[in-house]
């Protein structure tokens, strides 16, 4: 018996214990093993990483559609650059997830930083769509590089310092939290940086973007310490490097074969996967018509890009809030399916709003703008979490990383596809319309859920 029934103290010296043999009997008494751990400042270093990593996406989110526009691109030039960016991350998802297990974390973080600075300077130089297309791609590049390497660092270390036993989740929480904070505050400071500057003011966040990601690559050269890989040189791990990269780009239309017979051999994953897409075309649909829409109703593109960033922050601070809903809204509903399934209706009812609203003028328009983002985050939010939920109750622990990068192109595919065709249809039929078409296709999407079944993932043909 220990402290905590008997009261009396634990210590890991020679007690006495009279009362059964009424003689001194020695007991040798081990210490309490703890659970370790990890001090503040492993979390705070992977915190800092994570937000100095999303801050450059967070300063040029608001002004990026409006400077292409000011720099002479029309909505189809930019739906073509904007395609261009998600075509680059599903074909180097793959490709470069395993590189910063060959290469080490800190190197692949290293060069996302600096492929970033590349791509925001040629971004803000640019005057045409070439330039830009260029820098699309080079974002692209950066965001596969980005994808991972910091959160296996924060892994990698803590195991090597505490144990497999060690407790992550209070580091990724911090991360997560970092991340989103980057976002919401490089959104609000890249919409207002451009009302303070008279020099290229559209140009401004995205020079302090660059700028960010230098103070990133010295972040991660500073702080990201991993343990040399003794026995291996530098050309041996080059070429490895090299081989490792070939294998895992032609697997990559293998993975994705075998995410699509998954989903065909088990329909209900099938549909769960089909959702990322339409939530692809809603995001990037919505994303990159907003600021234009904003801009004309506050007369400026300058103002415009400080109104978005004030929407914005308000639609990440509202995805939170759903978040947080989202187990209470399973529980009243009597199960995620059915919960999942409502709050989609309510998303696809949010994007028929913002289209509703685009009759409206002046500030009414911007209002209405903010309580349609509001409200669409928000559900988005809850849809999310609870379709991950479901997904990951479908599918075996052998196949879940298979269908996670499948899941992950899904949603850049439904992005690619809105950049395509919805957006330079609304040079044409104008922004209300294809808003339209994208709260039908999240409505129609939201059928997918009816009769679907959540339970524990079924045995799959191999």
């Amino acid at each position: 018996m220990d402290e905590r029934i008997t009261g009396e103290p634990v210590t890991g010296e020679p007690v006495t214990d009279e009362r059964v043999t009424g003689e001194p009997v020695i007991h040798q008494r081990e210490p309490l093993a703890e659970t370790p751990r990890p001090g503040l400042r492993e979390h705070g270093r992977y915190a800092a990483i994570e937000f100095l990593t999303w801050l450059p996406t967070g300063l040029m989110l608001a002004p990026m559609v409006l400077l292409m526009s000011a720099r002479g691109l029309d909505i189809a030039e930019i739906g073509l650059v904007t395609g261009a960016y998600s075509v680059t991350i599903v074909v180097l998802e793959l490709p470069t997830g395993g590189l910063a297990d060959v290469l080490g974390r800190r190197p692949v973080l290293a060069a996302s930083a600096v492929v970033s600075v590349v791509a925001l300077v040629v971004m803000a130089l640019a005057h045409s769509m070439w330039p830009f297309l260029v820098a699309s791609v080079l974002k692209g590049v950066a965001r596969a590089l980005s994808s991972g390497p910091a959160q296996a660092w924060y892994v990698d270390t803590l195991h090597a310092r505490y144990g497999p036993a060690a407790d992550l989740k209070p580091g990724l929480a911090a991360g997560n939290v970092a991340g989103s904070a980057a976002l919401a505050l490089g959104t609000l400071a890249g919409g207002l940086l451009p009302l303070a500057v008279r020099r290229d003011p559209l140009a401004a966040p995205i020079w302090a973007g660059a700028g960010a990601a230098l103070v990133l690559l010295v972040a991660v050269l500073v702080l990201m310490r991993e343990p040399s890989r003794a026995g291996r040189a530098p050309a041996r791990v080059a070429v490895w490097a090299a081989v490792r990269v070939a294998e895992v780009v032609r697997d990559v239309p293998v993975t994705i074969v075998a995410g699509i017979r998954l989903g065909l051999a088990d329909r209900a994953l099938g549909r769960l996967l089909l959702l990322a897409a339409g939530a692809g075309v809603m995001l990037n649909t919505i994303e990159l018509l907003t600021p234009g829409r904003l801009a004309a109703l506050t007369g400026g593109s300058e103002t415009g890009g400080a109104a978005y960033a004030f929407v914005t922050f308000a639609g990440f601070a509202a995805g939170a809030l759903g978040s947080s809903l989202a187990p209470p809204l399973a529980r009243l509903l009597r199960g995620s399916v059915r919960a999942a399934a409502s709050a989609t209706v309510v998303t696809g009812a949010a994007v028929a709003a913002l289209a509703a609203s685009t009759v409206l003028r002046g500030a009414a328009g911007v209002v209405a703008t903010g309580a349609t983002y509001v409200l669409l985050f928000t559900a988005l939010a809850v849809a999310s979490l609870l379709r991950s939920e479901l997904l990951h109750q479908r599918v075996a622990a052998d196949r879940r990383a298979t269908v996670m990068s499948v899941d992950s192109l899904q949603l850049q595919f439904g992005g690619m596809l809105s950049s395509l065709c919805l957006v330079p249809l609304s040079g044409i039929a104008g922004v209300g319309p294809v808003w339209v078409l994208t709260a039908v296709v999240v409505l129609a999407s939201a059928l997918l859920y009816v009769r679907l079944p959540a339970g524990p993932a079924p045995r799959h043909p191999q």
